[in-house]
């Protein structure tokens, strides 16, 4: 009976192989929701970024005084951190109802374990909310401040243009590590992407001057 029993016990060598497995499954975890949530943060600020830059761009083709362009930005900036934060705060905040109603209807089945368990991995609202209008407005930044000391109009818009081009090619960058992509297609897509947007926005503006402001 005794052979029996210490046939039936794992060895100490396997239980500790299960218990390292174990702990790299957590760890690989943890870095994967650490990736999700630094990924969102670069696409928030490159969102920040885009549109602000675009805003600024729209409004300098009409108007090229400093105060206008900066004016406009900064209403960009606090607009799109707002919506973008509200937007998520409501969207992770249903996530988190759907994950509450499910733990509750598995705790009924008596299969969800004791009451409280798996609370910890639940998502939080306001979290993702401070941190998506934070990441915009670490986006819409960089056009303000390149453009805020600068009176010459030519000169403004080459140093915002030049400061906007390089913070994309910077956020494509992490956006491909962290999603592991093609590092160099994917800082081209996000620049290019940028420079489409921007060139739009500054094109029609310029052109519904032109073409409309005598109906005011």
């Amino acid at each position: 009976m005794a052979t029996n029993n210490n046939q039936s016990q794992p060895s100490p060598i396997l239980s500790v192989k299960i218990e390292e497995r174990r702990e790299e499954e957590e760890e690989q975890f943890d870095y994967a929701k650490r990736a999700q949530w630094l990924r969102a943060a670069v696409l928030g600020a490159n969102d920040g970024l885009v549109s602000t830059a675009s805003l600024m761009m729209g409004v300098g083709a009409v108007r090229q005084d400093v105060k206008a362009m900066i004016l406009t930005g900064f209403a960009g900036l606090v607009a799109g951190a707002c919506s973008m934060a509200i937007g998520e705060f409501v969207s992770v905040y249903s996530q988190y109802d759907i994950e509450v109603a499910q733990m509750k209807r598995d705790q009924e089945r008596g299969g969800g374990g004791a009451e409280g368990e798996g609370e910890e991995g639940l998502p939080n609202p306001m979290q993702a909310a401070a941190a998506s209008g934070l990441a915009f407005s670490v986006g819409a930044m960089v056009p303000l401040l390149a453009a805020a000391f600068i009176k010459e109009y030519k000169v403004r818009v080459g140093v915002m243009f030049g400061a906007v081009s390089l913070a994309l090619v910077v956020f494509g960058w992490i956006g491909a590590v962290l999603g592991k992509a093609p590092v160099v297609k994917s800082s081209m897509r996000v620049l290019v992407g940028g420079w489409v947007a921007m060139a739009l926005t500054f094109a029609l503006t310029k052109s519904v001057d032109s073409n409309h402001m005598d109906w005011v």
